[in-house]
């Protein structure tokens, strides 16, 4: 083998391996939006947090002068100094913030008071709320670290020490462009509270550089005593000076605020100054300014949060849209489909004079030698007069001679070169003799009297098309099934909707009816998009005809057999759909018959069948969000909720059709692993549509295995042809 030969095999076998972008693009948007809800969870302490609180043990292990000594515990040097505060001077702690509606208040009467005082962050806090911080600083105030998710270290190895210390510090860095020495370990208390368990902590810390600051006097606030009560506990005996224990987060904090208001004038009045704790010491600052990387660093730690929060916040929002667009498609579909039942269903019901003239029928076929048969039989075996036309678009594999041999009455045969399917069409119009106009799929049969139900609503001379129910042939496997749940559901229980509303977007390529003379006022069937059979329909809309459902012209056609059949499908509807909306959207603005379908069909077709679909991953989303980081009951009892919807309206739609239920065993898995492949296709969609790409028509294999209720004569044992699912 030649270098040359070698090389190109391997620049082959890398193209093979390279992922394709309509899985790549999803990929990484997956991944970026898990990432954010991760960072999400993290800073708010529902990733990694851990909420236990050791209980009190001995304290034999605790040196004296550390229990009997001041609040400030400095064992940095390898030995132990405890300082009190100076008398008359006060140095007011608020834990547990910064907190966006209770700090600010505190943060007000502080210098309503020309007061400082001493705050202890947690990086999950400081990193949401930066600019709280930045202010503390900037009104004079110190900064301490209470851990980033207020963990007891006492529970905690070195490693989860050093990393809440570490991160607390990237969070203050990043929102005040400083680092502190002040430590205060969460769930601490006065010096004599130190024990075996927790004063390893202390020393611990020491060791990284930082001083310990507990309390001796504690306002109790978080239990809401009233504020009389929390003035009274902040308050020292005999002029002390004092480390006074507040919060200004962590839940209601009025109650403190209303406090402070008094407590510092009066205690002012009495001679006592309010001050940080360097101050009060008359020591050095014990913030140290940070630049280069570090401050690099610690600045896009904090984008990167507030992105999270920004993600997590349009995600609410969308999560907020889409359960309202669900829930109000499910409530119009279920209200408007039992109004269409009723309506079609009441005896005596006619859409007018019995319609009995001939109908043309058009097959357009590319390569569908395995199944033209079944169709044509099916067709032969109507009880409706009608003459078959199979428009034979360039097939390979001998679809037109297959037709011919059959040597059938009223079947004609029309060979052209490969134009597409709706040249196909325009091709078949042409050649039609009847001034009704039936068009179906190469790959699908009709029950004997579909013709003849599909044409009846022809008896009201304002209707220019039918829609015909279409039904999956092939549910016998699993892919089937979901399919079969998809269109009895999804896409039949919409059509009763549309019809009451008048703006029916699509009518199916499977089964489908039209007079002539709207066809033609509208030009035919156009190639502007790749759903030729959305865009006719709206452009009747928009021509001032009606366009209605025949629930009981049942039509059988073979579904997707694989997943890349089905992709290939669906990426063709949605992205068709997509462009018939943009072609037709001039329709908003006009009057008449068009205006109305473009105020009230354009939104309703952009609301449930691109913008829902495309936010509907949101539901799962938090789903898997929720199950792995709670709350885990509320929920799974959320997304029940939405299956049981769901189930309801499925239910409903199979007993409209007279299906039987048993297929909708398969439906939670549906939901769970058929609803994320057509997300995926949406948004490829979606993708596709933003960057200017041209989608290609794109031929499914067939396997003929349908056949109509009961069989076709001669027809039965090709299932054995049949592609196993992929």
């Amino acid at each position: 083998m030649t270098p040359r030969s070698t090389g190109a095999r391997r620049q082959r076998t890398a193209r093979r391996r390279r992922l394709p972008l309509r899985y790549l693009l999803p990929v990484t948007l997956l991944a970026a939006l898990m990432a954010m809800l991760m960072l999400r969870g993290y800073v708010h302490s529902e990733v990694l947090a851990d909420h236990r609180i050791a209980p009190p043990a001995a304290t034999d292990k605790v040196p004296h002068r550390v229990l009997e000594g001041g609040p400030v515990i400095d064992a940095r040097e390898g030995h132990i100094n405890t300082v009190r505060i100076p008398h008359h001077k006060l140095v007011l702690t608020f834990d547990d913030g910064p907190d966006p509606v209770w700090t600010p208040k505190v943060l007000d009467t502080l210098k309503e008071h020309h007061a400082h005082a001493v705050f202890f962050v947690t990086g999950t806090m400081a990193s949401r709320y930066p600019d709280l911080v930045q202010r503390m600083v900037d009104e004079g105030h110190e900064i301490g670290l209470h851990t980033f998710n207020h963990p007891d270290l006492a529970y905690q190895s070195t490693s989860r020490i050093d990393w809440e210390l570490s991160q607390n510090q990237l969070a203050l860095v990043g929102a005040a462009g400083i680092r502190t020495s002040l430590f205060r370990p969460p769930y601490s208390s006065f010096p004599d509270a130190f024990d075996n368990k927790s004063w390893p902590v202390t020393r611990y810390v020491a060791s990284r550089g930082y001083i310990t600051l507990v309390n001796n006097t504690d306002s109790e606030d978080w239990k809401r005593p009233g504020v009389e009560e929390i003035i009274r506990r902040a308050t020292p005996k005999g002029g002390k000076g004092a480390v006074v224990l507040m919060h200004d987060s962590g839940g209601d904090r009025s109650q403190t605020v209303a406090a402070l208001d008094k407590f510092l004038p009066d205690l002012q009045e009495e001679g006592y100054r309010f001050t940080n704790l360097t101050e009060a010491l008359d020591a050095p600052s014990a913030h140290t300014p940070v630049t280069g990387a570090e401050l690099w660093k610690g600045r896009a730690w904090i984008f990167l949060v507030q992105a999270a929060e920004k993600t997590t916040q349009v995600l609410g929002v969308g999560l907020a849209v889409i359960g309202v667009l669900v829930i109000t498609r499910f409530g119009l579909m279920l209200l408007l489909s039992f109004t269409h039942a009723r309506r079609v269903r009441r005896p005596g019901f006619r859409w007018g004079p019995a319609v009995t003239e001939p109908v043309s029928v058009l097959v357009p076929a590319y390569n569908e030698a395995k199944c033209i048969e079944n169709t044509v039989r099916s067709l032969m075996d109507s009880d409706h007069p009608v003459e078959v036309i199979v428009i034979d678009d360039g097939s390979t594999d001998g679809t037109a001679r297959i037709v011919e041999d059959l040597r059938l009455p009223n079947v004609r045969v029309v060979r052209q070169l490969n134009a597409g399917k709706p040249a196909a069409l325009n091709r078949g119009i042409a050649n039609a003799r009847c001034d009704l106009i039936v068009m179906m799929d190469g790959d699908t049969v009709f029950e004997r009297a579909t013709v003849r139900e599909l044409v009846q609503p022809f008896g009201d001379a304002r209707v220019g098309a039918v829609a015909g129910n279409a039904k999956v042939g092939n549910r016998d496997s699993l892919i089937g099934a979901w399919q079969h749940i998809e269109y009895v559901m999804g896409f039949n229980l919409d059509r009763r909707m549309y019809d009451v509303l008048r703006c029916m977007p699509t009518i199916p390529g499977a089964v489908g009816a039209f007079r002539r003379s709207a066809l033609e006022r509208v030009g035919g069937m156009s190639d502007d998009t790749l759903a030729e059979d959305t865009d006719i329909t709206m452009a009747l809309h928009r021509d001032g005809w009606r366009v209605v459902y025949a629930e009981k012209a049942r039509a059988w056609t073979e579904a997707p057999e694989s997943v890349q059949q089905l992709w290939s499908q669906r990426y063709r509807w949605s992205y068709g759909t997509m462009q018939a909306i943009w072609k037709h959207r001039k329709a908003v603005v006009e009057r008449g018959a068009s205006g109305r379908f473009g105020r009230v069909g354009l939104p309703l077709v952009s609301l449930f069948m691109v913008l829902a679909p495309l936010l509907a991953p949101l539901i799962d989303v938090f789903l898997l969000y929720g199950l792995v980081f709670g709350p885990t009951g509320k929920t799974v009892g959320a997304w029940l909720g939405v299956l049981a919807i769901q189930a309801a309206c499925a239910a409903y739609a199979f007993r409209l059709d007279r299906e039987r239920m048993t297929h909708l065993i398969s439906l939670p898995l549906q939901q769970i692993l058929y609803r994320q492949l057509m997300y995926v296709v949406l948004l490829q969609s979606w993708i596709t549509a933003l960057t200017g790409g041209r989608l290609r028509w794109q031929k499914l294999r067939r396997t003929g295995v349908v056949e109509a209720p009961g069989g076709l004569p001669g027809q039965r044992g090709r299932a054995n042809d049949r592609r196993p699912v992929a």
